[in-house]
């Protein structure tokens, strides 16, 4: 007969690992598809990019509810449950702001869509590739958490820059566009990015948590 009690108590470090790299690998992916979501030239193309991004947020949620129930049925946990939750949880964010960005895209169809946006765009890609190699140094971090530490500074470099960029494109923005609809659209799509970059900082402070706790 099987000893339930038993299994709650094995440790399931690899299952919260292989977890947290699958919505890594599905943020990059997503990452990937925003650059070119944001240089679409028709409404056609920005309908199937918000698509493709959709499903992939539909994954990601899906792989945040694993770990949730992980969570909850596991006793002994790599490192403290709070913080899984709350990795998986801000990686999650940064999932739902591309998936916004997109959505914003396909529902706004704004005329035309500056090159600053494109440059946030491939940030956040550089966000999430960094955040990739961040988690894929989790399993050995109590060993070497030099390499995660790297890693979130550059996620910290990486959110300045995009600040900047925002920051730019907002004045250039308002002291060029004179439509004020356009305005309003430019403004929040290039916001969801920005924010997305911001979301990306938001895990390395976990991580860097994770490696005080137990340094």
């Amino acid at each position: 007969m099987k000893n339930h009690l038993f299994d709650k108590l094995k440790p399931k470090e690899n299952k919260f690992f292989l977890f947290l790299h699958e919505m890594g690998e599905t943020i990059v992916t997503a990452a990937d598809l925003i650059i070119e979501c944001v240089q679409v030239s028709n409404h056609g193309d920005a309908v199937d990019y918000y698509k493709r991004i959709k499903d992939l947020e539909h994954k990601a949620d899906a792989i945040q509810a694993k770990i949730f129930d992980e969570l909850n049925n596991t006793f002994i946990t790599p490192f403290d449950r709070e913080d899984i939750n709350e990795l998986s949880s801000t990686m999650d964010d940064i999932m739902d702001l591309i998936n916004s960005c997109s959505k914003r895209i396909m529902l706004y169809n704004p005329k035309q869509i500056p090159e600053s946006a494109t440059t946030l765009a491939k940030l956040v890609r550089e966000s999430a590739g960094f955040l990739l190699l961040a988690i894929e140094e989790l399993e050995t971090f109590k060993k070497r958490p030099d390499k995660i530490k790297e890693y979130c500074m550059q996620l910290e470099v990486v959110e300045k820059k995009a600040d900047d960029v925002y920051e730019h494109f907002l004045i250039n923005l308002f002291e060029n566009e004179k439509d004020a609809v356009e305005i309003i659209k430019l403004r929040d799509i290039l916001h969801e990015l920005e924010r997305a970059a911001d979301a990306a900082q938001a895990v390395g402070k976990t991580l860097k948590t994770v490696i005080i706790k137990y340094s």
